[in-house]
């Protein structure tokens, strides 16, 4: 298993920890797969009221897709298979309320998971990049995703300057991208916190708030999605160029802002 699940049956919440700390915490296929079964069980789970998404070990939330997955690719710009699609709990209908714990780093990928949660809560030693221009990879789904948590101006720095910044927790807090920041190795247990207040009131009144939220923006972030395959398949670089850049790149410096 590449994620583990915890579920505390008193107060109503789960914790769902992806477990692959050796390699960031990034998805391969495998979590991938888990982490879409675990959301659709979670629908039909009356004992699960609400759920905190969070990585194992401190160096990282998590980074994205592992760069050893082959995801092949139907050859044509109108059809992209991309797995992290169905990896967070709004893309599998689940509208029960959902906190991440952030720690270490979270990039790329990572935003399909923060993208689709409530809010955030944030160790103060956490991090927020993405890396998709520096490798020749279009940003398009992640940048859709935090465009909807974020102003414009730092989504598009973000995107842009890819992995020569990272986004401290202080500014993610202060742009609104994180909703509270902890002392370090605290971000889990303030998030499990929050969890169990919201745990505790009327399910039902819950799950309409999660549902009125989200419908507020919804219909701009569903069609802003309909451009990223295409975006992506006209924009992405053959995977060799991308590995090329990957391994020039990996050692270069980065500033905190």
């Amino acid at each position: 298993m590449t994620i583990r699940l915890t579920t505390d049956k008193d107060t109503g919440v789960a914790v769902v920890t992806l477990d692959r700390p050796e390699r960031l915490n990034s998805i391969d296929l495998a979590m991938a797969a888990e982490l879409t079964a675990a959301w659709r069980e979670f629908r039909f789970d009356q004992s699960v009221r609400s759920v905190v998404v969070t990585g194992a070990g401190e160096r990282a939330f998590c980074t994205g897709l592992d760069r050893d997955v082959e995801v092949p690719q139907p050859g044509s710009p109108y059809m992209v298979d991309e797995p992290l699609t169905m990896t967070g709990p709004k893309a599998n209908d689940l509208w029960k309320p959902v906190i991440a714990a952030v720690n270490g780093m979270a990039c790329g990928g990572a935003f399909y998971l923060l993208g689709e949660a409530e809010f955030i809560v944030a160790d103060e030693r956490a991090t927020f990049f993405d890396p998709h221009t520096t490798y020749g990879m279009v940003s398009a789904c992640e940048s859709i995703y935090m465009a909807q948590r974020m102003p414009f101006g730092e989504v598009a720095r973000m995107a842009l300057m890819g992995t020569a910044e990272r986004i401290s927790a202080g500014r993610a807090y202060e742009v609104g991208l994180v909703s509270e920041v902890t002392a370090p190795g605290e971000a889990l247990q303030a998030a499990v916190r929050c969890a169990e207040v919201i745990a505790s009131y009327p399910t039902e009144a819950v799950q309409g708030t999660v549902r009125a939220v989200w419908a507020a923006k919804e219909a701009a972030r569903a069609q802003a999605l309909t451009h990223a395959p295409h975006l992506i398949a006209l924009g992405n670089l053959p995977a060799d160029r991308q590995a090329e850049l990957f391994t020039a790149r990996r050692a270069g410096g980065y500033r905190v802002r």
